[in-house]
């Protein structure tokens, strides 16, 4: 009896040994069918992926600013060779590293498919290198960028994966990154490729992308930039140039700045370009523009006086206080003529040229001149500025947006407004791109915004706001005129200063020893072909060399031009007499 409850335990046992199998059997046949299919495609196949070659980006005239070159990866894949110090003493002579280190490196690696070794650009090491067992090359592109820190904020960077981050990297990222290739093939125990199974894709390099800066007016612009930044200990600066007819920008500097390829050890606050993200008061800038479109409105005449209240200007507009108008450094003016105003920069006679236009006209001419919109440039981060709609304005607002306060500006705003007064009146949009060109060279699109149409003012009050008041500024010292220092003796030059007071954030009012020191202008006055945008955010006043737009930021904006004009071949416009009477005619 007991022999046979042994062997009906062990059959008993047996089934369900046997019913154990058939669960696990089926469970693997049924539930686990996906999985184990793909592990076994991974064994029996190889995937390879042809990355593209990332498209050129160009300066002007050619210069490479960003290049994509071919580099070798070797690698060493540590799950298929046997043991890591035979393969690190084979590896080692050809690859100019210690066999130990290589060892190491194999040993802690977590990835057992991929152990990168050295990246290298030399096919006699990587050809040797192929034939180690378990050792292999991954051919890979690099991003370089030979004009380092010169063009950094225009052009960008890249990831290590070949994505744009920053500048024209990111904005032409799909254009510039081309298509990848991926191929499928089947593969030996050691995973090398023995045929062709199957192709994904066709491999498609990317174009490449012509800018209209020059990397030349873009070296003296940073050069003359840099100078005055470091001799005036300032927070930042930025310097733009631009042909005002085309809206062409010929340079754009943004300081302190960064070196594209060590970006990882730059400071991250550097990679914005400040001349579209930074918005600030413009000071005294805007009064030409504030000007031209009282003009253009028959608000006043070019031949009105105004009475400047001797420095102090106070009382209602339309029953709202207005507070008290001062004006710079508390200049007694009496009557001035229009172009007095601006010469010498009355804030009194905006005031009262603001009230006179009031409020819909002023708001609505400045949206004209692109205020508090983008200008839609081809760089990612640009903001609009800051231009509040009538019904948001107090009674402080129609005295204080005409010099340069209550209005939040970008550099590039203020330049695409003097391009518009120098063109004429007629609107020009700045841009960067010029043509996009295939993997021949051949041009593939023409980037250029179409001509301009229609008038933003009148030809004729453009012209006398730049042949006549913008002039005087520069040539009238005596009479006021604080842009001096931007003077030439081979063309006219025409500018504004600009100094205003920055914002004291969260505590209200302004810090009366911080500002921002500007100056825009251009030449020659009669036929501009130049417009030169510089802005420097906290000269350091306590240096005793000045602080204003006029001291600071006029001489850059004068060298700025000078070297642009001889670089681009511009006739001289002036001769001695015109140099000694001091008037363009």
């Amino acid at each position: 009896m007991k022999h046979n409850k042994v062997i009906i335990f062990f059959s008993l046992l047996l089934v369900m040994v046997f019913l154990a199998l058939a669960a696990r059997c089926f469970y693997l046949q049924y539930y686990k069918t996906d999985y184990y299919l793909d592990r076994s495609i991974r064994q029996q196949r190889s995937l390879q992926i042809w990355q593209p070659q990332r498209g050129p980006i160009l300066d002007a005239r050619g210069r490479i600013l960003a290049a994509s070159n071919s580099v070798q990866t070797i690698f060493v894949e540590p799950r298929i060779i046997d043991d890591p110090r035979d393969t690190a003493n084979e590896l080692a002579p050809v690859v100019d590293i210690g066999a130990h280190i290589i060892c190491q490196t194999i040993r802690e690696s977590k990835n057992p498919g991929f152990v990168k070794i050295k990246t290298t650009v030399d096919a006699n090491e990587s050809d040797a290198v192929r034939r180690i067992p378990g050792v292999g090359v991954q051919s890979q592109w690099q991003r370089s960028y030979p004009m380092g820190r010169l063009t950094g904020s225009v052009v960008g960077f890249t990831s290590r994966d070949n994505y744009g981050l920053e500048g024209i990297e990111l904005k032409y990222d799909q254009d510039l990154r081309g298509l990848e290739s991926e191929n499928i093939f089947l593969a030996d125990v050691r995973r090398r490729p023995i045929r062709l199974k199957e192709q994904n894709g066709t491999l498609t390099n990317g174009v490449g992308v012509i800018l209209t800066i020059d990397a030349a007016i873009q070296q003296f612009t940073r050069d003359e930039l840099v100078k005055q930044y470091e001799s005036f200990e300032a927070e930042s600066a930025i310097a733009i140039v631009a042909e005002p007819k085309s809206g062409a920008i010929l340079a754009m500097v943004s300081i302190p700045d960064f070196d594209p390829e060590n970006i990882g050890k730059e400071d991250p606050n550097n990679f914005r370009n400040r001349a579209l993200t930074d918005p600030f008061e413009p000071g005294s800038m805007i009064k030409p523009i504030v000007i031209a479109i009282a003009v253009d409105n028959d608000v006043i005449k070019k031949n009105d006086v105004i009475f400047c209240e001797n420095g102090n200007y106070s009382g209602k507009y339309n029953g709202k206080s207005f507070g008290r108008v001062k004006e710079y450094r508390n200049h007694p003016f009496g009557d001035l003529k229009i172009r007095e105003v601006l010469i010498k920069s009355s804030n009194i006679g905006m005031a009262k040229i603001g009230q006179k236009m009031g409020p819909e006209i002023l708001y609505n001419g400045l949206k004209l001149f692109g205020y508090g919109d983008t200008t839609d440039i081809e760089l990612p981060g640009e903001v609009g500025g800051l231009l509040r709609t009538t019904d948001k304005w107090t009674g402080y607002s129609v005295t204080r947006i005409p010099y340069g306060y209550e209005i939040n500006v970008t550099a590039l705003q203020m330049l695409q407004a003097y391009c518009i007064l120098a063109n004429g009146g007629r609107l020009v949009k700045p841009h960067l791109v010029k043509a996009i060109v295939d993997n021949n060279g051949e041009i593939i699109q023409i980037k250029q915004p179409a001509p301009p149409v229609g008038y933003i003012i009148q030809q004729d009050i453009a012209n006398w706001i730049v042949q006549d008041c913008l002039v005087g500024v520069v040539n009238e010292k005596s009479n006021g005129g604080t842009g001096w220092r931007a003077k030439l003796d081979k063309w006219q030059v025409f500018g504004k200063t600009g100094t205003a007071n920055i914002a004291r954030i969260g505590l209200g009012g302004y810090d009366e020893n911080s500002n921002i020191a500007s100056f825009v202008a251009g030449a020659p006055a009669e036929n501009p072909a130049v417009i030169v945008f510089v802005s420097i955010r906290r000269p350091n006043g306590k240096l005793g060399k000045g602080d204003s737009g006029g001291a600071v930021a006029s001489p850059v904006a004068g060298r700025i031009i000078e070297k642009t004009l001889n670089y681009l071949g511009v006739e001289p416009t002036l001769n001695n007499d015109m140099v000694a009477d001091g008037r363009l005619r």
